[in-house]
């Protein structure tokens, strides 16, 4: 169900069935239509095929896909895309349709982008110019963001392996203490007096933070691991546009080298009055109308304000996450704190009697 305010949409609402292969499509047109533009990261398509289609992993999906959306309405270039109307008012049989002859980089190569950024990269590294050595800008500023994407990529996947880990962790522990109650339940149950009344509710008590953990576990997953995951992806977007911009500078360059080339003919001819001049004039015009110089400068405009676009985000979302963190894990300390308080009374009165 897609709500809107925009005018330009078949009102206020809409509801569409959409496969996940409708949202790769519509990644792939807006990166193939917007270069220097940083378009939103999809989840992964693949997963552990136990885990693939359990109630959590739709939820993630879904929540994945819901913000991959919101992020592209809300951006001002983006919102104004054909492609997104399509997405969110065609229907199925036109959207199959519109798969069926997508012929795009990522229909091409699976959606790796990484591995498209390698590509890309060996290409700049193989062009030359003049002299057998590498076709790359040499800007600071530009080094000095490819480098800050590059940390930010290993930081943050970093991190995120350490939240899988205090999730898996939440989970154990919650198992374990699951099993620990009913195992005290039983030996309350074979106890009389106040020993086995004490020893069934802290087997109750047991239970009750077990589920506490795995929802404790579960919010965490969902409010913290996630976010740092989608921003993994995110920076595996931006270097998927730094690799489009050094192959618009590749083409500059390899530009600049045909028109000089161009003017030396040229040049040669007129001073021997061929009559092959005006063929090679209108074939320098022809190289001189090149959009190359163009595409690239745009994309560098563009990219300097989508960087301080994301790294506004970045911060506000960041923020958001770490703040949800420890707000649940506060939360947890304190009811695992008052459930053991509760039985201590007890339990002293049966260790002491």
């Amino acid at each position: 169900i897609w709500q809107t305010n925009f005018p330009e949409y078949q009102g206020p609402e809409k509801i569409v069935i959409r496969r996940y292969s409708d949202f790769v499509w519509l990644r792939d047109r807006l990166f193939e239509k917007n270069k220097g533009i940083f378009i939103p990261p999809l989840p992964e398509k693949s997963a552990v095929e136990k885990f693939r289609f359990s109630a959590e992993f739709i939820e993630m999906r879904r929540q994945a896909l819901d913000i991959f959306v919101n992020r592209i309405a809300s951006h001002h270039e983006l919102q104004q895309s054909e492609d997104l109307r399509l997405f969110l008012q065609a229907e199925e049989e036109t959207m199959e349709r519109l798969r069926s002859h997508e012929t795009g980089i990522f229909k091409k190569k699976p959606s790796d982008l990484m591995q498209i950024f390698k590509d890309v990269q060996s290409k700049v590294s193989d062009a030359v110019l003049g002299k057998e050595k590498p076709v790359e800008e040499t800007d600071p500023e530009y080094e000095k963001m490819k480098h800050y994407i590059f940390e930010l990529e290993n930081h943050l996947a970093e991190a995120q392996k350490h939240a899988y880990r205090l999730v898996k962790r939440h989970r154990e522990l919650g198992q374990s203490l699951s099993d620990f109650g009913k195992a005290v339940k039983l030996l309350g149950a074979s106890e009389g007096d106040a020993l086995g009344k004490a020893f069934s509710e802290l087997g109750i008590k047991s239970e009750i933070l077990s589920a506490k953990l795995q929802k404790e576990a579960h919010q965490l997953l969902m409010n913290f691991e996630e976010p740092l995951k989608d921003y993994v992806r995110a920076v595996q977007s931006i270097k998927a546009t730094i690799a489009e911009r050094a192959n618009a500078f590749r083409r500059q360059c390899e530009l600049a080298e045909t028109m000089k080339l161009k003017e030396i003919n040229l040049d040669k001819l007129m001073l021997i009055r061929s009559d092959k001049v005006a063929e090679a004039e209108q074939e320098y015009k022809e190289a001189k109308s090149e959009q190359a110089t163009k595409t690239f400068e745009t994309i560098v405009k563009l990219m300097n304000e989508e960087m301080g676009r994301f790294q506004e985000q970045k911060t506000l979302d960041m923020g958001i996450a770490f703040h949800e963190f420890a707000k649940g894990q506060a939360r947890l300390a304190n009811g695992i704190a008052d459930a053991w308080r509760s039985l201590l009374p007890k339990l002293e009165a049966c260790s002491s009697s």
